[in-house]
């Protein structure tokens, strides 16, 4: 066991880096706040100690950073995404490895950067780890991932209800998902525990679609009658109204054609209040076994988004 120090502003900084990456997706708003609940939840019913719930918790909202390379066009597609475009997103485990790898903290997320998208078969990707071999933490991501990509709101497709939802990944137990994790995330599920969760982009704040052009528009917890919110793909500026426990929000007739990314405040204070001072890991963790320097090829990801950019 070895104790390692959390720096709340080295945490700070990598959180920015992360939930700013998602803030440039119009059409994945609130999906790490939702993926980061969702995990800790599951890891807390799983009986892990305080240390390993906050590595996971902090973890999942990392998972996607690798995604600053996928090309905006392909984030803002309104139909299903090609096959070329698709192998572009599968690389985004790879290409967070780096991001992550020489930060002072990357070594709490590198598991659930590099292997949420391994499946418990052996087929998924990017090394077809199988079974053990995928690290508890990216198992347990693996799952709470694939439950908000099916139950939200894609371009090209609704979300489905959540017991739609349950029943499809329940068929997947042992082949898609690690079947003890997936039993206790289901019976999460089945007792209501996930509800406060789904559909929402933080804390009571129910994910609001843009009136004009669909994607989601967060809106912070701070946020108050009169603020404003822009929608991350039209640019649209609109008044935000409390309506009884949800908001509505009005265009004003503006368009903010300024308007850069931000970090997400609210999940970064939130993750840094309750963060310990301390860390007591396992000297493993601090050796990532799963991915080497040389596995990484930067090449192949330039060279697959050359091909998309030509299309």
């Amino acid at each position: 066991m070895q104790a390692v120090s959390v720096n709340i502003s080295l945490l700070k900084s990598l959180l920015s880096l992360a939930t700013v990456i998602e803030a440039k997706d119009p059409y994945t708003g609130g999906h790490t706040w939702r993926v980061s609940r969702y995990a800790r939840l599951l890891a807390e019913s799983l009986g892990l100690s305080e240390d390993e719930v906050f590595i996971v918790h902090f973890g999942s909202l990392l998972h996607d950073i690798g995604k600053v390379s996928v090309p905006e066009p392909i984030l803002n597609k309104q139909d299903k995404l090609t096959s070329v475009e698709y192998e572009i997103i599968k690389k985004h485990p790879e290409t967070g490895l780096p991001l992550v790898r020489e930060h002072p903290l990357g070594a709490l997320a590198l598991d659930i950067v590099a292997s949420h998208h391994e499946r418990f078969d052996g087929g998924g990707y990017p090394k077809g780890l199988a079974g053990n071999d995928i690290r508890l933490f990216a198992r347990i991501v693996a799952i709470v991932d694939a439950f908000d990509a099916m139950t939200s709101a894609r371009p090209y497709r609704a979300g489905m209800q959540a017991q739609t939802a349950y029943q499809l990944m329940a068929q997947e137990s042992g082949r898609q998902f690690d079947p003890v994790l997936l039993s206790a995330f289901l019976d999460l599920g089945k007792r209501g525990e996930l509800d406060q969760i789904l559909g929402h982009s933080s804390e009571e704040r129910l994910m609001q679609g843009c009136p004009e052009c669909g994607p989601i528009i967060v809106i912070p917890v701070h946020w108050q009658s009169g603020d404003k919110v822009i929608c991350p793909k039209c640019l649209s500026n609109y008044n935000v109204h409390p309506d009884g426990d949800k908001f509505e929000v009005e265009w004003d007739q503006t368009v903010n054609f300024t308007w850069i990314p931000e970090p997400d405040t609210d999940t970064i204070s939130e993750v840094a209040q309750y963060a310990p001072k301390e860390l007591g890991l396992q000297s493993d963790f601090l050796e990532f076994s799963v991915f080497d320097r040389k596995s990484y090829d930067a090449s192949k990801v330039l060279s697959l988004r050359s091909r998309v950019n030509s299309l």
